[in-house]
This record gives structure tokens, sequence and C-alpha cells, in this order.
């Protein structure tokens, strides 16, 4: 959320993150993360040992030497713990804020059978009731307008300070509990129980009380764990080979070398990774069901974007009327006027608006409605003996031909040219037969293109949906820059061209607002809703965009990615550390007995003590060194996924082993000065 803090550490997080990193320490807790839990066990023999040589134990070394071990380990766990407080603690400080802006405020319950208003409170709304809502109400809960328009502030949810406008009717319907009425007056039908509204999840997933692990996430600690499994083979056969050196090694010795070789830098910081992939989603007005969606983003290979207010201005005007030769301008004005009285789309209204009639004189009396819908792409209504009929020239012309009249070849010629230049047609029909056209127009989002070729380098291809006839689609996806295009889309179509990409392990992206878009959503690898839209989209979707942002789609997959690299970057570099953490400890635990292994001891560390000592304080540094990088993330550049590859194998994989030589090194020339 924009009004939320952006700092890493906000106000009483590291106060409250280091209790929960000591709460953390329970091992029903570590053994969900089994790296750490077996330093954790690592940690508790340590503890033993030391106790055993203060009661008297002189072959395990000394008691200084064997508590710093301890202590050292001991802060390894608490230093991982506190990477995933701290994340689950800035999402803990943004709940807060959420809970500060639900409140139990009164509700006016509508009473149809009265036609009354009951002041209630807030808590007393059951689903499916209705309320009013006028000038300066705080909306008790969330709904869908049923009646009205108004003007509302939603910067309570979204941070932004500019009012928003909702109506009834359309994908722009749905209220958010919390949010305030600046003008006129609305009436909704409460869509959520109590406890389940929006808010009241956003704060479960924030605080991360709804967080599951990604199959990606789920997989690396199976990996992780499997790794340690090895090196505890390895630890293990040391025992028997430095008996038979004559090299008698401690239990310190052992447990730094195993501490130390297994990967437990990103085994500290997987889980904040994951964490601070939903928060950054979230700070950029996104609220995100599950980790996985996030995740799933940075691997999308296809987006499905709506045509009309993602690549084009959106709500498309009425620029003109086209008669039919012989046909009374009026005449098609005044049909054009009521086949749109039941069009409560933004096309419809503007039909209005240009026509500028009155409308009180003009609707005739008893008039049976047909309203607009995807499906048919059809409005109208229908009196006395007059059918009229506005729509699509495919959906008209079907119409016109089943009714045995023949379909105007000047229609084709105008609503090609209207098509050719980027407008839609719509044309208009009187008892099946053609008066005219209508022409709309919409125009392309400034720098839509530069976005699309980024989204391009980043290997996705772009497609666009639209209710348009194929030359307008076509000229539309031209002037955008987008990889491909649906003309006349009905909502299975979009359904059937996903499953297709899914069919062909493709991963696809959809956004959409409207219930016609539910089941595209639902279908779709990553669904997000507008905050706008209905109920029904939000509900199918994954994610939901607080902004009704259309093209924030893209910001989504550049977290995803960033989620995807900075987990991989890391571990990249945490497996790369136990190069020089190996060319440290092993030449130490036996370069008395094999002085060849002299060779081996390339930072000339001062002694076994030092070197061991040396390691252990890296490894436990190494992890709140790297906690702002995993709260951050990598940074993400459209480069190409073979562009990637290589800069963080050589930024990570050889950082990852240089940076252990020059802090080891440093560390045992302070460690030495005590030695």
């Amino acid at each position: 959320m924009k009004n939320s803090e952006n700092t890493l550490f906000p106000k009483g997080a590291i106060s409250a993150a280091l209790k929960s990193a000591f709460y953390k320490l329970d091992p029903r807790l570590m053994l969900r993360n089994p790296v750490m839990f077996l330093v954790e066990v690592g940690t508790l023999v340590m503890l033993v040992v030391c106790v055993g040589i203060a009661l008297g134990d002189q072959s395990q070394g000394s008691l200084a030497y064997n508590i710093c071990v301890f202590v050292l380990l001991f802060l390894t766990l608490i230093f991982a713990n506190f990477a995933e407080a701290i994340a689950e603690a800035r999402g803990k400080a943004q709940a807060d804020s959420l809970r500060k802006t639900r409140s139990e405020t009164p509700a006016k319950l509508w009473d149809d059978s009265t036609g009354k208003v009951k002041l209630i409170s807030s808590s007393e709304l059951k689903k499916g009731d209705v309320f009013v809502c006028t000038a300066d109400d705080i909306i008790p809960s969330d709904g869908e307008i049923i009646e009205g328009l108004a003007t509302i502030d939603e910067s309570a949810i979204t941070g932004e300070s500019a009012p928003v406008i909702r109506e009834a009717g359309g994908d722009k319907s749905s209220v958010t509990g919390g949010t305030k009425v600046l003008s006129d007056q609305i009436k909704v039908v409460v869509t959520a129980s109590q406890g389940e509204s929006f808010l009241d999840k956003m704060i479960a997933l924030v605080e991360g009380a709804s967080r599951q692990k990604t199959p990606n996430e789920i997989a690396l600690t199976i990996l992780l764990a499997g790794f340690s499994l090895v090196f505890i083979i390895v630890i293990v056969s040391l025992k028997p080979m430095s008996s038979f050196a004559q090299a008698p090694i401690a239990i310190a010795a052992f447990i730094s070398l195993f501490v130390c070789l297994i990967p437990t830098t990103i085994g500290g910081l997987l889980s904040a990774i994951g964490i601070a992939g939903m928060d950054r989603a979230l700070r950029a007005n996104v609220v995100t069901k599950s980790g996985r969606a996030v995740e799933t983003a940075g691997d999308i290979d296809v987006l499905l974007l709506d045509k009309t207010g993602t690549i084009t201005i959106g709500n498309r005007k009425a620029t003109a009327f086209h008669p039919l030769s012989g046909v009374d301008p009026q005449h098609l004005l005044r049909a054009s006027v009521l086949s749109s009285l039941a069009d409560t789309t933004p096309e419809g209204k503007s039909i209005l608006e240009l026509a500028n009639l009155d409308l009180a004189k003009l609707t005739p009396k008893d008039p049976v409605f047909v309203k607009f819908s995807a499906e048919t792409r059809i409005s109208g209504l229908d009196f006395e003996q007059t059918r009229i009929r506005k729509g699509a020239i495919d959906a008209i012309r079907r119409l016109v031909e089943n009714a045995g009249h023949s379909f105007p070849d000047q229609i084709l010629e105008l609503t090609s040219k209207i098509s050719n230049n980027g407008g839609t047609p719509l044309v208009v029909a009187e008892n099946e037969q053609v008066l005219g056209v209508v022409e709309l127009q919409d125009i392309i989002k400034t720098g839509i293109r530069e976005r699309f070729e980024r989204l391009r380098k980043m290997g996705i291809k772009t497609v666009m949906v639209t209710g348009d006839n194929p030359l307008t689609a076509k000229y539309i996806a031209e002037q955008a820059g987008v990889d491909d295009f649906i003309a006349e889309a009905k909502p299975e179509d979009k359904m059937q061209y996903i499953r297709h990409e899914q069919a062909e392990g493709r991963l696809v992206a959809m956004m959409g607002d409207g219930t016609n878009d539910a089941p595209a959503l639902a279908q779709a690898n990553v669904g997000v809703a507008m905050n706008s839209g209905t109920q029904a989209a939000k509900e199918a979707g994954n994610m939901v965009d607080l902004d009704n942002d259309p093209t924030k789609l893209i910001e989504v997959v550049e977290i995803g990615k960033q989620l995807l690299m900075t987990r991989g970057a890391l571990t990249t570099f945490s497996i790369a550390n136990d190069v020089a953490k190996y060319f440290a400890i092993i030449p130490a635990l036996f370069i008395t007995a094999i002085p060849a292994l002299q060779g081996l001891n390339v930072m000339q560390l001062h002694s076994p003590e030092s070197a061991i000592l040396s390691s252990v304080i890296f490894n436990a540094l190494i992890i709140p060194a790297l906690i702002p990088l995993a709260l951050r993330g990598v940074p993400y550049k459209p480069i190409g996924a073979s562009a990637l590859l290589r800069r963080n194998l050589l930024l990570y994989g050889l950082g990852g082993i240089i940076a252990p030589f020059v802090g080891i090194k440093l560390i045992d020339l302070l460690v030495s000065i005590w030695f």
C-alpha cells in the first residue's frame, strides 16, 4: 500500500522480530526448516559439551573456546529466525495500519417492504442485505452497487488520494468496506459475510497467516535437506579417518565443520525471501491470495490483456452516426438512442450523450428492453410492432440474414473503413432492416508499445482480447505492438485460448474486472482482478489490484521474476560459500597429523582453533548481512534468461566463493590476537 512505510525495518519491527526470533527456537517450529533444525541440534550438543567441560571433562579443549562455538551457533539460529521474523513483522505493521481503517460504523439498512432505511451496526449486516450510503458515509461492508452512482474515497485501502467513480451496472460496481462516499447516493447489496470481507482477507494475508510454502520452495527445502544429509555422512566418515591418522578431532570442530558446510545461508533466508515477495506485491498495491501466485507470475509465458482500458484509454465514445443511403439521419439517431436505453456500458451511455435527445419524450410506453451481454453483443428494445437492435456487425448480420433479408454492401464498406481507421462500428437495425452505423473511437495509451517490448524481452507473449471485429482488432494490435490478438472474443473464447496454451505447457496470466471474465481468471495460472471490478471477478482471480491499473500485471511479473532470481542468487551464493569454508576448516583439522595438507591452507590461517572460529563467525554474520537483499530482492532487468543466468553466476557464484576467503581471513586476523 502506498501509504504504508517503505523502509526495510518499520518502527518497532526490530524489537518485535527479535522477540519472535527467540520464540521460533521451539523445535516444533524449527522442524519446518530442516537445515536450521540440524543447526539447533548441533547447538544443543555444544551446550552439553560445555556443561561437561565445566564438570571436569578436559578431552574437548578449553571451556572458553567451546563456549565461543556454542554462542556463535546460537547466534546463527537467532539471525536465521530474525530474517523470517523481520519479514513477518513488516507484514504485521501493514496489518495494524489496515485494522485502523476497520471500525464499527453505522449502516443504513434498506427495507424493501416499507421503502425506508433502518440504522444498525455494520456488524449486524448479513450477506444479501441491502444498505444505502450518501455523501460523507463510510461504506459499512463489501458489496455491489445495485442502484445509483457515487464518488468514493478509497485512500484508506489503496493509499491513493484521488477519488474514483463507482456505479451500478458495468464492471465498476464493487465497493469495499471502510471506504468513504464523497458525493451522491448509492444502494448496495452486501456480498461478504462477517469476518470474510476484503479487508479481513487482506489482514490475514499480510500477517502471513494464510501463507503456505510454494512448490518451488518445498522442492528447494527438500534439496537443502538432501545436501545436509550428505554432509552428515561426510562428517561421520571423518571420525574413523581422524583416528587412523592419529589426529583427534574435538566435538566442537565436527559440529563447526558440519554447520559451515551445510547451506545455512539460504536455509536461514529461504522463508524470508518468500514472505518478502508477497510483501513487495502488496507494496505495489496488489493483494495476492498466496505466495504461489507471485512465484508463478515470474514464470509466465503468455499474457492476456483486454483491449479496452488496458491497451486503449477505455470508455470508447460514439463520435458519429452514419446512416445508410435513403435513411433519414434523424431516424438512425432515434433508433440508436432507443437501442441504447438498456445498454449500461460506457459505449451505450456515450451514444445517448452524442445524440442529446429528450429521452422522456422519446421513450415509448411499456418497452421490453434487451440488455447488452458479452455473449450476444447486441442491445435494444421491443415496443408495439417495432424491434430495434444495435450491436457488432457479425451479430446484426446474422439477425438480418436469419430474418430473410440481405445485408447491404454499403454497410460492409462503411464498417471496413471505420475499422481500418482504428474505430469500432456498431450496426443499428429496425425490424431486421439495417439503418446505419454508429462509429466508436478509442485511443491507444501512451507508452504501451514500450511496455510490450519490455515484456517481449522477458520472453512473454502478449495477446490482446477484444470484442471488436478482426479489422479493428488488427489495427489496434499493430499500433500497440502486441504479439497476437483474439477478435470478437466471447468469455468461452478466452477460456479456450488459455486451455490451449496450457495444454502446450505454457503458463498463462490474465487480467479482468467483469463477471464474464471470472471463468478465464479462474482458469489462468495467474488471474489478476481489478478492485473496482465485480465480486465474481475478485473471487475467481488469485490476485487483486487495488489501483485498478490494467498494466499492473507487468509489475507483478517483474516482482515474481525478482522473487525467483533472489532465491536462485542466494542459493548459488550459499552453496559457493562452502568451497571457501572447506579450504578454511579441513586443513586446520588435519594439518598437524598430515603436513602435506599445508598446501590446501591457502588462507594461511593462524591456528586450527582460529580457523574454526573464523569460519563459524563468518557463517553467522553472513545471514544478517544478506537480510536487506532478501527483503528488497535482487535487482531485475529484462535482459533475457541466459543473460540473467550468466550475470547471477558471475556475481553470486564467483562472489560467493571470493567473499568467504576475504571475510574469514580478516576475521582470523582479529581472532588470532586473542589466541
